[in-house]
């Protein structure tokens, strides 16, 4: 198939993006891989075993093997396995085996939705059988490595994190809300100890720091292109205080709100 100039790929699919569901009797003793293979877990419980290394499978379970490697696997036959892999090489020179393949092999990714959802669409994508659907398929297929290989060098992060940064994402995406540390903690399902320990350490700083650096962000954002006064966007954030608001500002950026806003 034909690539159109100017879509040059990071790896080249080698087979079909497949969905599997493993019958009931199912094992998989391999013969040493003669190609990378990426290989996830989106249903089911099983079983993964790589160089007397043992892998227990549960959805989000992801692996990226190497050529040579010879992994075997097995399921409980009353929750099969539904697996999504693809065969693939490396094909830029930037991306060698060693930084495709997490040394582990696996990892598990946390968010099933993006997981599945990237699946479907390489499926989808290579099945119009056109460049720019086997394009879209590789670069799925790219997220996805990284995506593992992400998950395989953060193996200590728990679904309690992933609460916490989405809270800190729910924070970015709406500063001007009235946020409080006790409704952040309740959102992630934590205390507020608990919680403000952990979003510390997964972001460097308090929630109510993070919080003024991300209104402080959106702000300089809305003063330099949304044309609204310094006033307009320190209410839009939530201050009721404008001076309140420059100092601020000010300390965060080195700047004075006025300072950014664009010459009429």
């Amino acid at each position: 198939m034909t690539q159109p100039i100017g879509l040059r790929s990071s790896v080249r699919l080698l087979s079909p993006p497949t969905f599997w569901r493993c019958e009931p009797s199912w094992t998989w003793v391999s013969r040493p891989l003669g190609d990378h293979l990426l290989w996830c877990v989106l249903d089911g419980i099983g079983r993964l075993e790589l160089d007397g290394r043992v892998k227990e499978l549960t959805p989000g379970s992801c692996a990226v093997f190497a050529p040579g490697d010879a992994p075997t696997a097995g399921h409980d036959p009353k929750r099969r396995l539904l697996v999504f892999g693809m065969h693939f090489e490396p094909v830029d020179k930037a991306w060698r085996t060693a930084d495709v393949v997490p040394v582990i092999r696996w990892g598990e990714v946390q968010d099933r939705v993006l997981l599945g959802a990237l699946a479907k669409a390489a499926d989808a994508a290579y099945r119009r059988q056109d460049a720019l659907g086997t394009r879209q398929a590789e670069l799925c297929l790219e997220q996805l490595l990284a995506t593992v290989w992400e998950a395989a060098h953060d193996s200590g992060r728990t679904a309690g994190d992933q609460t916490v940064d989405d809270v800190a994402q729910a924070i970015r995406q709406d500063p001007g809300k009235d946020w409080s540390v006790a409704e952040m903690a309740q959102a992630a399902a934590l205390s507020r100890a608990q919680f403000t320990r952990r979003f510390v350490a997964r972001h460097g700083r308090a929630p109510a720091q993070f919080l003024i650096q991300a209104r402080i962000d959106r702000a300089h954002q809305l003063l330099a292109e949304s044309g609204m006064t310094v006033t307009q966007t320190a209410a839009a954030l939530g201050y009721t205080d404008v001076p309140y608001f420059s100092r601020q500002y000010k300390q965060r950026t080195g700047r004075s709100p006025s300072d950014d806003r664009p010459v009429r």
